[in-house]
């Protein structure tokens, strides 16, 4: 079975670096995602390990073999596209045989191979069917399909849901994590959606201008991100500069410019300037801090404030029943628990700069 490791690829296109020295590994049988802004990289770090770009600078190995100077065709891996980009003159069976086919496999293989995976989709009764006749979820499942049909070990995943509607999109996703785990493949996974990464998962890798700013589980890196920018950047958090009030070795009080709130110390001192990020969902109702609703809005169960804390724009969620009754204007009483809040050393350069996209 495949492990994957990259080892300090550059990638320059003209004068624009698309990665600059990249280093990840991905373990046997590993689901990971790759997230980050548009143009960070993630698809060219994709292409280069399936093989449709060379001339990089740095290694590829696949199961520990180098991979550099290894032609596409003969790399074993399943790669499906943003755009589906099924043959459009072939049908459902068509086209999940055509790369058994094309490997020059018996009749009887190439029949066995394409109704397996057609079971494995739930497509068998689709069989005789062309891509234009069917929905945009069955499309993309006909591309995975083709894409396992080549025996491939190692998947890899470029947007692969990005173009269906949002229920579509969320109930493939659920079904492209089985598949993977029930076939014991290693999958590489690039996605916009940071929903959908925290779904399928076992691990995220967060890229920026070109680079990998971290990576970790889905759940450590919604908690306890280590990075600035991860915390700013995975799901929405409350971002705020302040400066160490008071310490001592467990806790910290910090003046974010009127409003003190405590926080576990991770090891700053008193005159420290610091950044500090809680997440939304993590502040509850409550408590000796006072704040007036600035705007409401519902988010399918869940209402999201924005709220005036002591002139500090501060964004609360809470399920809708909890705060039904309360309104633009309404005054809340909220708490900001010490294990949720965050605490960074300052970069030392303007905030917007450690956590911008681009």
């Amino acid at each position: 079975m495949p492990s994957v490791k990259v080892e300090n690829v550059t990638m320059k296109f003209g004068g624009f670096t698309a990665l600059d020295k990249v280093n990840i590994n991905v373990e046997d049988r590993e689901y990971v995602s790759i997230i980050g802004p548009s143009g960070c990289g993630k698809t060219t770090l994709l292409r280069i390990i399936a093989g449709i770009i060379g001339d990089y600078e740095g290694h590829v190995y696949v199961d520990g073999k180098l991979f550099d100077a290894k032609p596409l065709e003969e790399r074993g891996i399943g790669y499906v596209f943003q755009n589906i980009a099924l043959f459009p003159n072939m049908s459902v069976g068509g086209n999940v045989s055509y790369s058994p086919r094309a490997k020059g496999l018996s009749n009887s293989i190439v029949r066995t191979t394409t109704l397996e995976m057609l079971e494995l989709m739930k497509l068998s009764e689709r069989y005789h069917d062309y891509p234009r006749s069917l929905s945009g979820g069955m499309q993309q499942k006909t591309a995975l399909a083709r894409a396992l049909a080549s025996s491939a070990r190692l998947l890899l995943l470029d947007e692969p849901l990005s173009l269906l509607d949002l229920k579509v999109r969320t109930e493939l996703r659920y079904e492209l994590r089985r598949i993977v785990k029930d076939l014991g493949l290693t999958a590489i996974h690039v996605t916009h959606d940071q929903e959908e990464a925290m779904a399928v998962s076992d691990r995220i890798i967060v890229m920026r201008r070109a680079r990998v700013v971290e990576d970790g589980t889905p759940v450590d890196l919604y908690l306890h991100p280590k990075k600035i920018f991860t915390a700013y950047f995975l799901g929405e958090s409350n971002v705020f500069e302040g400066n160490v009030a008071e310490a001592d070795e467990d806790t910290a009080l910090i003046d974010l410019g009127g409003l003190a709130i405590t926080a576990r110390n991770t090891g700053f001192q008193a005159g420290e300037k610091v950044i500090v990020m809680v997440r939304p969902e993590l502040i509850e109702l409550g408590g000796h801090i006072s704040g007036r609703v600035l705007k409401k809005t519902l988010e399918g169960l869940f209402s999201r404030l924005i709220l005036d804390v002591k002139g500090i724009r501060m964004i609360v969620k809470q399920p809708y029943s909890n705060v039904a009754q309360l309104g633009e204007g309404s005054s809340v009483n909220i708490r900001l628990p010490e294990e949720h809040v965050l605490v960074y050393k300052h970069p030392g350069r303007d905030l917007y700069s450690e956590i911008s996209l681009y």
